[in-house]
């Protein structure tokens, strides 16, 4: 069963290198998290925090909108793909069951997210460290976020691995793949900043409120890492739920997400024909 894991995940990895996905999502996360480096340590003086906590916080809002784009970017082709090169019949010939290429897959696009994440967060953490020392206090914080960030990852790999099962066509994966990707991380939070403006502190904004915010992986990953650090002024609008929310809820959502998103895929693809 191992074997036949890896040498799925190891194909895999030759794909994404062919296919440039490693590059790409080094590039993407190294260069955003250097921006933010830069531009978000500056309030440093006036929170009384040190520079890299700061710069978690700055980071936090990127990988809630940048690293289940790169997820789902690198999953939605990944059975569609396989169906319309006409490989996955083949596949499906040799002794291995569908759960086993899933899995096989889950690990090499989750290696491919661990070495961008370390090297975008390492890449901010270098340049907070040496323009402050006492931005060392702040690692643990840098972790936090680093171990959450591939578990929500591993949530939106999940999810397009189920997208790409259903569509059965690159070209329908990827635009489900994005209609999700717009869905769950930029218009949920909308309609849900709507819905607490119009019930004016009413039922909606005490009681449905967070058990939303904790039904979105993306959220529940803003709310943990934002509470954790004591950032919630930060939380873009959500900081009262954010205080209102116990942080073992959140971190129990993170920890959730990525096995139902997995079940799913793994419930779509077996329904799938080959």
């Amino acid at each position: 069963m191992i074997a036949r894991i890896l040498a799925t995940a190891t194909t895999e990895i030759h794909i994404a290198r062919r296919n440039r996905w490693v590059l790409i999502a080094v590039l993407l996360m190294v260069a955003f998290s250097l921006v933010l480096s830069a531009a978000g340590s500056a309030p440093t003086g006036v929170l009384g925090a040190d520079r890299l906590s700061v710069v978690v916080a700055s980071l936090t809002s990127l990988s809630v909108y940048l690293v289940p784009l790169v997820a789902l970017l690198m999953s939605f082709d990944a059975v569609a793909g396989e169906v319309e090169r006409g490989t996955l019949p083949l596949l499906l010939t040799y002794p291995v069951a569908r759960w086993e290429i899933l899995a096989g897959k889950l690990v090499a696009h989750t290696a491919i997210l661990i070495v961008a994440i370390v090297a975008g967060y390492g890449a901010a953490a270098v340049v907070a460290i040496a323009a402050d020392p006492a931005a060392l206090a702040g690692l643990g914080a840098l972790w936090r976020l680093t171990w959450t960030s591939v578990l929500l990852g591993a949530a939106f790999l999940g999810f397009g691995y189920a997208l790409s099962s259903l569509a059965r066509r690159v070209s329908g994966a990827a635009g489900l793949a994005i209609g999700l990707w717009l869905g769950m991380v930029v218009l949920y939070d909308l309609g849900l900043l709507a819905a607490v403006v119009a019930d004016n502190g009413g039922l909606f904004t005490t009681r449905i409120f967070p058990v939303a915010l904790l039904a979105n992986p993306a959220d529940a990953f803003r709310l943990f890492n934002l509470t954790a650090a004591h950032a919630t002024a930060a939380a873009s609008g959500i900081g009262g739920a954010a205080n209102a929310i116990p942080q073992w809820q959140s971190l129990a959502s993170i920890v959730i997400w990525p096995l139902v998103s997995l079940v799913l895929a793994a419930m779509a693809f077996r329904k799938g024909e080959p």
